[in-house]
């Protein structure tokens, strides 16, 4: 029986196949998820169509049946729910929380990037919509492997994009409806996507929603501090001999690689793994790994 209190989620988007950062992300969240004996599932994030690659869903879907990381719930595809990021932009323009924006990007350069008030010259024919980011909107939450992160959105992001110009939905939008969709009550993800956090809660706050606990797992970095799936050291992991991933995986999260040693079996690897996890293990720092040969 799964604790119904913690509900945790690994979403990918499909820009290609899985690498080591990935599976550390997957990994970590999956376990934390466990170790909560709570629920754990994937969602795969292909809400920007022009950076979906052909065949990414598929084959990441097929690695993480791999690697014995398979959802408890159904996957749900972010390119399926259009009528619930509508729903959210109407309730947001309705209660004049979010506005039309025609600024070109040429004007938000005269910004510095930073969108406070509408400074077109003309009106587009199908414009951004941003939320309305009040001066003062500083946003305070605890990290669980991070501890207390603080951000003032209205001076270091402004007002933020909910829907492009060119139609698609933003990501900061369509994660907030899916997370409380969803009922996801843990989100364990990527460093890289700490400084988003806040501008999610107080979209969560703008929308009348729970917030849910958070956590940012460290990234892995390759020799120039790049994170890795920007690097051309990010090869794919191997769908067909998914354990020393998974070994390698388990150790950059902190924990004791002689626990899992005897075990040559992946379900039996992360039966093990789930009962060993100790979370207090988990690195807040960064990893840069040893270029390869």
């Amino acid at each position: 029986m799964f604790n119904h209190s913690y509900r945790g989620r690994f979403a990918p988007s499909p820009t290609g196949p899985l690498h080591p950062g990935s599976l550390l992300a997957a990994l970590g969240s999956w376990l934390l998820a466990r170790h909560a004996q709570g629920e754990w599932g994937v969602r795969i994030e292909d809400v920007d169509p022009p950076r979906t690659v052909p065949g990414a869903i598929a084959g990441q879907l097929a690695t993480l049946e791999a690697f014995g990381l398979r959802s408890d719930f159904p996957v749900v595809h972010q390119s399926q729910r259009d009528a619930l990021y509508q729903a959210a932009i109407e309730q947001l323009l309705a209660q004049d929380l979010a506005f039309a924006c025609h600024c070109s990007r040429s004007e938000l350069a005269s910004q510095h990037g930073v969108h406070h008030h509408c400074v077109a010259q003309a009106e587009r024919a199908t414009p951004a919509i941003r939320l309305r980011v009040a001066p003062g909107s500083v946003v305070r939450f605890q990290d669980g492997l991070r501890g207390a992160i603080s951000q003032d959105v209205y001076a270091e992001v402004g007002d933020f994009v909910l829907r492009r110009a060119d139609g698609c939905w933003a990501y900061q939008l369509a994660v907030v409806v899916d997370d409380h969709d969803q009922g996801i009550t843990d989100v364990v993800r990527g460093a890289d996507l700490l400084d988003s956090t806040p501008r999610q809660i107080l979209l969560q706050q703008a929308l009348g929603l729970p917030t849910p606990r958070y956590l940012h797992l460290p990234l892995l970095l390759d020799a120039h501090g790049r994170k890795l799936s920007k690097s051309s050291a990010a090869t794919p992991v191997d769908a067909a001999n998914p354990l020393p991933a998974l070994q390698q995986a388990w150790r950059w999260l902190g924990q004791d690689p002689a626990a899992l040693a005897p075990f040559t079996d992946v379900a039996e690897w992360l039966q093990h793994a789930a009962r060993h996890f100790k979370p207090e293990r988990l690195p807040p720092q960064d990893i840069a790994i040893a270029p390869l040969g």
